[in-house]
């Protein structure tokens, strides 16, 4: 089991609580905690020791490091909520609290292929954007830290950048246009395609303001970015962004700088994930 102590709900009794749940279902296990600037080795180490199943409980940006580090060919990962979006925890366990759906997981869950998106050779399990209206993310993820002075700065590189660079997208061979923005959204989190549909669901965002640009961070991480009255949405296999200058992107929360040319796809059977079937009720 990793535990990320940065996201918004872990608290500090989660490990003693992970270690006596797996102890009272009689299984061998191992709780570590994922520390800044050591994920990706600690991550490793835990993949190297073969387990059965990879216990996430962190945001949907710890899930999204895991679940590609793990791959298809990895352990199960069960990548409980503990963050404050968690978006690909509540598709695969509902509004539960993490004990109740790891509980439940372990008595009654099956095993589901979760497919993803890749943008610039990254996968992401939940949604992403590309475009300088990414940079408004920043200014607000330092606004959760309470870190005032870096969204300062983050603001004003955004306010900037804001309107710098229009992207082109072409999606399965098709010039759809140019915009500020361009957003995706997996099949699993997207409420216009089936979970198992072959495709990315794909937004072109047109920003005419920077009200616009600080609206599209809001929508991207606290609702649905469809609801943005600038927003025209097409279903997509595959397709490539182009911009006169490299690209500022989010994969599930966390920031990526991508180049001119940035090729996107749908990743399918991206890794297994272990889930509560539909059917399963929640405990009251």
């Amino acid at each position: 089991a990793l535990i990320n102590p940065a996201s918004g709900s872990v608290g500090p009794t989660t490990a003693a609580e992970l270690d006596a749940l797996f102890a009272e279902l009689g299984l061998d296990h191992q709780v570590s905690e994922l520390v800044s600037g050591q994920f990706e080795q600690t991550i490793r180490s835990a993949i190297d020791t073969d387990p059965d199943l990879v216990v996430v409980i962190g945001g949907d940006g710890t899930a999204r490091t895991v679940a590609e580090l793990c791959g298809p060919d990895g352990p199960i990962v069960a990548p409980l909520s503990g963050g404050t979006m968690n978006k690909l925890g509540r598709a695969l366990y509902g509004p539960r609290p993490w004990h109740e759906a790891l509980a439940t997981a372990l008595t009654h869950g099956e095993v589901r292929w979760v497919h993803g998106g890749e943008v610039g050779g990254r996968v992401f399990f939940c949604s992403a954007i590309l475009g300088s209206g990414a940079l408004w993310a920043r200014a607000r993820e330092a606004v959760r830290a309470r870190d005032f002075n870096r969204a300062q700065r983050e603001a004003q590189v955004a306010y900037r950048r804001a309107f710098e660079t229009r992207l082109s997208y072409r999606c399965d061979t098709q010039e759809i246009g140019s915009g500020m923005a361009v957003g995706f959204i997996c099949p699993m989190i997207s409420r216009a395609l089936d979970t198992d549909a072959g495709a990315l669901e794909v937004a072109l965002l047109d920003l005419h303001d920077t009200k616009a640009g600080i609206r599209l961070a809001m929508n991207y991480l606290l609702r649905d970015w469809r609801e943005d009255p600038e927003v025209t949405v097409w279903r997509c296999v595959t397709g490539q962004v182009s911009s006169a200058a490299p690209s500022p992107g989010i994969l599930d929360r966390e920031f990526f700088r991508f180049g001119h040319e940035v090729e996107t796809r749908i990743r399918p059977r991206a890794f297994r994930a272990l889930a509560i079937p539909s059917d399963e009720p929640a405990v009251a």
